[in-house]
């Protein structure tokens, strides 16, 4: 596989910090001894529209032996909660709140409800703001995604910026940037949707990145800058807090040549075939039990895989989606080494999981605009046909796996992203610490958590404390309950009741009982036992109309109480 050596310095300026991105022939092989921190270092890798089932040690036939290397020796969640889309999962995650109680209830545009801000509100705090409090380094790497998107006024002025045309300015508002909101460093793009060969809004503290080296490649430059921030805090005697935000395998799908190479034949087996050996993985491994977990019927079914007039697109799609997590994962690889090399490896707490289940999205759908390029810097159009008759995977189309390939990447769940189903919402997750997790390597645990437990769970670990008030700003109660239990290998508790709204899509668990209805016009409630049925197949609310009662007024009592109500430009 070819690898380029390549160095990138970027002064952050008034920070007095620097920002490194390495690409690199070899891992290094020189030790540096550092001694360990009393606190663990605490590095959080959010994966980007993963699906639940793509990596190995959930059932994937995607390559991903560092992943799987961090589940094999810690902790793998079965019931772990998102909240359904990038930018509130992000915010959840980052304040220990409900997103619309950090400001984020649909996107990122700005919009005149508390819920809606579409940047975290003053009255949250972030784990980076908390940790830097408690004594810890910060650093992110990667996407931000939680503060305003800038819309100019014009479409041609939007594209052109886009294209690395014009410049008009700042991406956000700097107060929102990560650097204003705890981290001493960061290196990322500002905005979701990124062209990885070239990124927009790429910035390095709040500098903007104007032109990127040749053969650049985002991921890369995400895991290897978070290599970078690795060595350079294990010369100091202060714990460290890193946050890296892939933007893999989000749409575009984009991947270098070498790593598509790697599944050019493996998805040509099929939706059926490739969604039934990782479910039959699933069980193999204990991850689900089939009696309460069945295999949900596939999406719109009634085309076979035989008779799919694109299928060689079709798995050509799927292949690059799988490149972009081998990608990654490879990257997780060096993050690991770095640590080893440090010696800071067994008392670092590292979580990973993705930010909502698979995204079904047709992105050529969309066109260009907003924050998506029509050409590239050097001139180039970019394909958004619909017709399957460009090639996915280069730079110059815009392309996603679609709905089926979506199914698939959830199995065996049901819808996906944006969603509340357990499909969209239903995240893996994988915690590994040496030092301070005594459960049994490589095992299972179902306690019921959510993105938001992260807060509980660092202040816990790192001897922080939760403010009340914080730089003059009274501070919202954390919705989040610490991991911590869990760590010892205890089962069970957690969350008993959870909610979610985005878009329409909305659900209310209490217990075992789950209340859902999909986004869009059909907003008819659906009751389902998750006990005895995980993956969603049986409806039970004509046979509990009690629970139907209950569910429904816990979530509109809960909506009325956080910030989904009143919805912009809307009455209640």
């Amino acid at each position: 596989m070819k690898k380029y050596q390549l160095s990138v310095l970027i002064a952050i300026g008034v920070l007095g910090f620097t920002g490194l991105i390495a690409w690199k022939n070899k891992p290094e092989t020189e030790t540096k001894t550092a001694a360990k921190p009393k606190r663990p270092n605490i590095i959080v890798i959010l994966a980007d529209d993963m699906g639940f089932s793509d990596i190995g040690c959930y059932g994937g036939e995607i390559h991903t032996p560092n992943i799987d290397y961090l589940a094999m020796n810690g902790i793998r969640y079965t019931q772990f909660y998102n909240t359904s889309r990038c930018c509130p999962t992000r915010a959840s995650l980052l304040t220990g709140l409900y997103n619309q109680q950090a400001g984020i209830g649909k996107m990122t545009d700005a919009e005149n409800e508390p819920g809606y801000l579409g940047h975290i509100t003053d009255n949250a705090v972030t784990l980076a703001e908390v940790l830097k409090e408690a004594g810890y380094h910060t650093a992110m790497s990667g996407k931000w995604h939680v503060s305003n998107t800038k819309r100019l006024p014009t479409k041609q002025d939007q594209l052109d910026w886009l294209n690395h045309r014009k410049d008009f300015g700042d991406f956000s508002p700097i107060s929102q940037y990560p650097t204003s909101r705890g981290f001493e460093k960061f290196f990322g793009t500002i905005w979701g949707v990124v062209d990885y060969h070239d990124p927009f809004s790429l910035v390095s503290g709040t500098t903007p990145i104007k032109n990127v080296p040749k053969n650049y490649y985002h991921t890369d430059a995400i895991n290897d800058t978070a290599v970078a921030y690795i060595k350079d805090f294990a010369k100091s005697d202060k714990p460290f807090f890193l946050y890296v935000a892939q933007n893999a395998p989000h749409w575009p799908l984009m991947a270098k040549p070498e790593d598509i190479a790697k599944y050019k034949d493996t998805y040509k087996a099929g939706w059926d075939a490739i969604r039934e050996a990782r479910y039959n993985r699933m069980v193999k491994m204990g991850l689900i039990d089939p009696a309460k977990t069945k295999l949900s019927k596939r999406w719109h079914d009634k085309l076979t895989w035989e008779n799919n007039p694109d299928k060689e697109w079709d798995a050509k799609a799927m292949s690059v989606h799988a490149a972009m997590i081998d990608c990654m994962d490879q990257g997780i690889g060096r993050i690991i080494n770095a640590l080893k090399q440090t010696n800071q490896l067994d008392n670092t707490l590292i979580v990973f999981l993705s930010d909502n289940g698979a995204s079904a999205e047709n992105c050529a759908a969309y066109g260009p605009g907003f924050d998506r390029p029509s050409e590239t810097r050097d001139g180039q159009k970019i394909s958004y046909s619909q017709k399957k008759d460009n090639e996915p995977g280069v730079e110059t189309t815009y392309s996603s796996i679609g709905q089926r390939w979506a199914n698939v990447a959830n199995t065996p769940y049901q819808f996906w992203k944006a969603e509340s189903y357990e499909g969209g919402i239903h995240t893996p997750m994988i915690a590994f610490w040496p030092k301070g997790i005594t459960a049994k390597k490589g095992g299972f645990n179902n306690h019921v958590g959510h993105v938001m437990d992260f807060m509980n769970t660092f202040i816990e670990i790192a001897g922080a404390k939760y403010p009340q008030t914080y730089k003059g700003r009274t501070i919202q109660a954390s919705s989040g309950i610490s991991l911590v239990p869990t760590f010892s290998g205890k089962q069970g508790n957690g969350h008993q009741a959870l909610f979610n709204e985005h878009f329409g899509a909305r659900y209310a668990r209490l217990d075992n009982w789950k209340l859902v209805s999909k986004s869009g016009r059909d907003t008819t409630w659906h009751l389902f036992n998750l006990a005895e049925d995980q993956s969603e197949t049986t409806d039970v609310r004509d046979k509990y109309p009690e629970k139907v009662k209950l569910l429904d007024s816990l979530w509109h009592s809960w909506a009325n109480t956080h910030n989904v109500f009143p919805k912009p430009n809307q009455k209640h």
